[in-house]
């Protein structure tokens, strides 16, 4: 007698039929909330963070060199950071006055995505175009970003490592307050950005997100609140939403595209020489 679990892998395909059995037994090991579902995921709204109404506010483009996206009908346009944020202190501005200037003298404004690299916390929750799975268990949260299958691990319940190594996506610890998961990252490795405006930090950076169900389920909104006391005067808010999306995780691979581009030097990592 054939096996129904095996077959329902091979029909769905061995990785996506894996990742759906994943999300269905361990997400109901935990209480609410649970974000994950099996064939679901969740599709952010914007590759920007939405500004408070109030208050410092997180980097945007220079007013006068508005960003165009790609299908938009007009001319794309790569990034350029507005350093005029009263929120950014000056070795900050520095920083990505350097980055604006390479734009203008017609280098390619690289973001971690383009690159193939780790985005940072919270530059995570700017990726778009393809799904954010959870997993959730007992001890652990797990959220996967289905293009280039990046993944950040949140410990449940625990305190924050000793002294923990800095990272791209830091140490993360978080517990649950009624509907809302609250995450907590330390320790994020100074080399990444905050943001798609290559926006620096410091390894003081200290990231809050409050994740939380919306909309009847329909839409997953985190809050998120930035402080690091040597790169931001002010402690700084922003949103990020998502959409649920019926879409089954598929493998896709960054660098097979960007690192073979012709025409586009997309800076992705190479090793210099073979690992076996």
């Amino acid at each position: 007698m054939s096996n129904p679990i095996f077959g329902k892998l091979l029909a769905g395909g061995m990785l996506s039929g894996l990742f759906s059995l994943l999300v269905a037994n361990e997400g109901l090991a935990q209480k609410a909330p649970n974000f994950s579902a099996n064939q679901a995921g969740w599709l952010a709204f914007l590759n920007d963070f939405i500004a408070p109404a109030s208050g410092p506010k997180p980097t945007t483009y220079d007013p006068k060199h508005p960003f165009v996206q790609n299908n938009s009908g007009q001319q794309p346009t790569y990034r350029i950071a507005d350093i005029s944020n009263p929120n950014l202190k000056p070795w900050a501005k520095e920083s990505m006055k350097k980055a604006n200037d390479e734009v203008f003298a017609g280098k390619i404004a690289l973001t971690a995505r383009s690159s193939c690299r780790p985005a940072s916390v919270p530059g995570f929750m700017l990726y778009v175009q393809n799904p954010l799975f959870f997993i959730h268990t007992p001890k652990q949260v797990r959220m996967i970003f289905s293009g280039d299958q990046q993944v950040r691990r949140v410990s449940l319940d625990v305190p924050h490592a000793a002294n923990p190594k800095p990272s791209p996506y830091g140490d993360s610890i978080g517990h649950y307050e009624e509907d809302t998961l609250v995450v907590d990252t330390i320790a994020v490795d100074k080399r990444t950005f905050v943001d798609n405006y290559r926006t620096p930090h410091t390894e003081k950076m200290h990231v809050t997100e409050r994740w939380k169900l919306i909309d009847d389920g329909k839409l997953l909104e985190v809050n998120i609140r930035v402080e690091d006391p040597e790169t931001f005067y002010e402690p700084w808010t922003a949103i990020q939403r998502y959409r649920r999306v019926q879409r089954l995780y598929g493998e896709q691979v960054c660098a097979e595209g960007n690192a073979r581009d012709p025409f586009f030097d997309y800076n992705v990592p190479t090793a210099d020489k073979p690992d076996f």
